[in-house]
């Protein structure tokens, strides 16, 4: 994505930074950016506003369903999606995978699917018209590095972070690596990587936008400090990244 006002307020360059997850029986999805209906009636999909302001590539090959198939799996063998947020540019890609149980907070489906009136604009109820088989989970479960309330989605592996704020039900998505330690998808619970540090750093352009959209301004920068605690207690177990810092994904990609 290409942000309005880029290399000035905002960074030039964001990304939709999305997992796949390789088990030895299926696939795994940790967000999905923008699907290929998206893409096929950006406008109509996504909102005027939207593509102007934000600028999105629109390039099908980015899309997760063309990736996967580019890793040389089949899309068929996506079992599960999971959802930090339903945002607009997180939840796209759901359709693309209707056979898929798509994971979620429950606080976070409600809003999605009865927004208030602000909120109508993040949510495209078209990205989910074709019935997903959604599961919902409330704010209940286990403690995980200091975070409470956190739930196992399977094999206790994959896990839902509570991190309200940015919307009303989002969360952060922690994933096992096979050789030790965890990835936090910490989704749009901060969108710029010197926010994670001690002290955090800002980008104006970034900051004034989070806080326009945000559900709740108190969660929200309680929780983005309970995530850069993490990183400075636990960063040697714990690799943090957010969905849209293009940096982040460039050092994870290994680019």
């Amino acid at each position: 994505m290409a942000p309005a006002g880029g290399g000035r307020f905002m960074p030039s360059h964001l990304v939709a930074h999305c997992l796949l997850l390789e088990r030895n029986d299926s696939l795994v999805l940790v967000d999905t950016g923008f699907g290929t209906a998206d893409l096929a009636a950006p406008f109509k999909r996504l909102g005027y506003g939207f593509v102007k302001g934000v600028g999105p590539a629109l390039d099908p090959a980015e899309t997760a369903i063309a990736q996967v198939r580019q890793l040389g799996f089949d899309p068929g063998d996506v079992t599960d999606i999971v959802l930090t947020h339903m945002d607009l540019d997180h939840a796209g890609g759901i359709s693309d995978f209707p056979q898929a149980r798509v994971h979620v907070a429950a606080a976070e489906l409600h809003a999605a699917t009865h927004p208030r009136l602000r909120e109508r604009g993040r949510y495209q109820a078209a990205q989910w018209a074709h019935g997903p088989d959604w599961v919902e989970y409330e704010v209940a479960g286990e403690d995980w590095f200091g975070f409470g309330a956190v739930t196992a989605l399977r094999d206790d592996d994959v896990l839902l972070v509570p991190l309200h704020g940015h919307s009303r039900g989002h969360c952060g998505v922690a994933v096992a690596r096979p050789e030790g330690g965890w990835l936090l998808h910490a989704g749009d619970s901060y969108f710029f990587t010197g926010e994670k540090m001690t002290p955090p750093a800002y980008n104006r352009g970034l900051s004034f936008f989070q806080s326009v959209v945000q559900a709740d301004k108190e969660q929200r920068l309680a929780n983005q400090q309970r995530v850069r605690e993490l990183r400075a207690a636990h960063g040697a177990e714990v690799t943090v990244f957010s969905a849209h810092d293009a940096s982040e994904f460039a050092e994870l990609a290994g680019e």
